[in-house]
């Protein structure tokens, strides 16, 4: 059957063609109108905002780092400046490839893997478009090594900064402290934007303390950039405040002295200004040279010096704990004198050993270790002078824990100075509610015969034994101890520290103050004192007390022998001293671990002659 054809309907077709054109114009329309719209929006209503974004695109605000503060002696001796040096700088944003950059690097000599993984963290936690320090004080060879590949490191620069240096590094290291690369901690702790462009902040000691004096005011650069991020132009520029300079009350003749003095002996020296709380010298052995901390240092070295058996970055003049011995004699004295305990001529046989009951431990003196026997009879002035232990055993059963307590706490044991540095310890005076409360033990009469005698459980710091003779050297009046003595402004006059009255030691009868500081006097310069042979031919009028810090205890009718003893457990050796005794200038205490109390005694002696020998001139 043949295909049957249908005529076109030319009308309809018409129609839909129609239609269509229709919709796609109105489609095409709407399109256009939407844009033209937008682009009137965005040119007329948006016209300030996105030219401040384009212009954002072409300036940069870069910071600019100020120049930290100096720090200076009491004299002007500089301890603490910034030497100008070629520093290698990342900016992040501007680099490809971070790791096939730092591999490059590295290749080339130009950083060690310490510092890549020191740069590594601060990447973590600086911005993008912030310049990092990679190797700080390039020399002249390394500088023109790179210069030549620099086409090959884009957002790698060599520039120009200010770096801290410590000239007399080790003598000082724990008295300044030191500076080191900013961390993630750090910013944590302190204010984020005062710190930007700025890659370092004080660690330890006055750096640490002062750190808002001595880092001074960002500063800003407004930089006109083409489309790589090259500096086309400075537009505006906000010139960086450096920070205050500091003097500091520490001679610097002083502290060497001390220093050298130390030798390669553990200990500590303070010296302090009894009429300000200045402090005149602070040393602690073995110590470190702080420069090398600037950079930053890997965790290995770090671990290295951390985990050392001579501890050289623990500060011992003001975080060693040790038994203060003999030299908290002279309190116990005072608290038996002022309470009527004893009088100055109370007197007393010493037998060589004390017995709290008939038949019970016998508790030696020292003399006995030597001697076989006592010292006799004593008084309080040669009880003090001889430093015996059995009468100041006798006269601590007397007054009992609570008042020897009482005394200890009114001196400053047992609670920090508040020295201007960070880190204190605040060392132990044992009571019977402290030991039933800490250790879960009652107080036995043996506990108030130990710390009669500054042993036991007692621990003191040199710097709060240095600020009890200065109290002493001035009958009760005490200083906070302070190491900064000026803080000099860029503008206006400077600001002078005043010294702060940290306590008063007011005794009911004040006579007795001669009495004791009278007996001091004569463990220097009289034969029978324990310092004296130390001490002969010397110039000038000094106080003094010696004293033993156990490292171990003994058994009963065990007898000390230094050279029976391993190096590491012998006893310390102290030294308290003030001079002139009529005018007090300077109060000293001096701790050397391990090593005789000659020793003390001598070292002492040689820093006092420094001093006066200054004075002299």
């Amino acid at each position: 059957m043949p295909k049957l054809f249908t005529l076109k309907d030319h009308f309809k077709e018409t129609r839909l063609h129609l239609n269509r054109t229709v919709a796609a114009t109105i489609i095409v329309s709407t399109i256009f109108t939407i844009i033209l719209i937008r682009l009137i929006f965005l040119q007329i209503y948006e016209h300030d905002r996105y030219k401040t974004l384009s212009l954002n695109n072409q300036v940069r605000v870069v910071p600019i780092p100020p120049a930290r503060g100096n720090i200076y002696d009491r004299k002007g001796e500089l301890l603490a400046e910034n030497v100008p040096a070629f520093n290698l700088e990342i900016t992040p944003e501007h680099v490809t490839s971070m790791p096939e950059t730092l591999d490059k690097l590295e290749t080339m000599g130009l950083i060690s893997e310490t510092e890549r993984e020191n740069f590594n963290k601060q990447l973590k936690y600086k911005r993008q478009c912030e310049s990092i320090p990679i190797r700080m004080k390039l020399n002249e060879e390394e500088v023109a090594r790179f210069s030549l590949e620099k086409h090959h490191f884009p957002g790698v620069e060599i520039t120009a900064r200010l770096i801290r240096y410590y000239p007399l590094s080790e003598q000082f290291a724990h008295t300044l402290g030191y500076i080191g690369p900013i961390s993630e901690k750090d910013l944590q702790e302190n204010e984020t934007n005062s710190y930007q462009g700025m890659y370092y902040i004080g660690k330890t000691g006055i750096e640490r303390s002062y750190e808002s004096t001595l880092k001074g005011t960002v500063g800003y650069q407004h930089i006109e950039t083409d489309a790589r991020g090259r500096t086309i132009r400075i537009l505006k520029e906000y010139a960086p405040k450096k920070g205050m300079d500091l003097h500091l009350s520490v001679d610097s003749r002083l502290q060497k002295k001390a220093y050298e003095i130390l030798g390669d002996s553990k200990g500590a020296l303070v010296a302090l200004d009894p009429k300000s709380g200045e402090v005149l010298a602070m040393v602690s052995k073995p110590s470190f040279d702080p420069n090398i901390f600037v950079q930053g240092i890997n965790t290995a070295t770090y671990r290295a010096f951390k985990d050392s058996p001579d501890k050289p970055l623990f500060n011992r003049a003001i975080q060693g704990q040790y038994p203060p011995g003999s030299t908290i004699k002279p309190l116990v004295a005072l608290q038996a004198l002022d309470l009527q305990f004893v009088t100055p001529a109370y007197g007393m046989f010493d037998p060589g050993y004390f017995q709290l009951n008939p038949g019970g431990r016998l508790y030696r003196d020292w003399i006995y270790h030597k001697k076989n026997h006592g010292h006799g009879w004593v008084n309080l002035e040669s009880a003090i002078a001889q430093s015996c232990d059995i009468y100041f055993f006798t006269i601590a059963h007397k007054l009992g824990v609570k008042r020897l307590h009482d005394i200890f706490t009114r001196f400053g044991l047992g609670s920090i100075t508040n020295i201007d540095i960070p880190g204190e310890a605040g060392g132990l005076a044992p009571s019977s509610e402290w030991k039933r409360k800490v250790r879960q033990e009652d107080w036995y009469p043996g506990d108030t015969l130990n710390i009669g005698i500054g042993q036991g459980m007692m621990q003191a710091t040199p710097l709060q034994i240095a600020q009890i003779t200065a109290a002493l050297s001035m009958k009760g009046v005490s200083y906070t101890p302070h190491l900064v003595k000026e803080i000099i402004k860029a503008n206006g006059p400077p600001v002078t520290i005043t010294p702060t009255l940290a306590k008063a030691v007011i005794l009911s009868h004040p006579e007795h103050w001669d009495t004791v500081l009278q007996a001091m006097h004569k463990v220097v310069h009289s034969p029978m004192g324990t310092a004296y042979r130390a001490a002969t031919q010397i110039k000038y009028q000094m106080a003094g007390k010696t004293g033993t810090a156990q490292v171990y205890s003994l058994k009963q009718n065990e007898k000390y022998d230094a050279n029976k003893v391993k190096a590491h457990l012998r006893d310390h050796s102290w030294f308290i001293a003030f001079a002139p005794v009529d005018d007090p200038q300077i109060a000293v205490a001096l701790i050397v671990e391990n090593k005789h109390m000659r020793s003390a005694v001598e070292l002492t002696r040689s820093f006092l002659d420094c001093f006066f020998e200054e004075e002299i001139e």
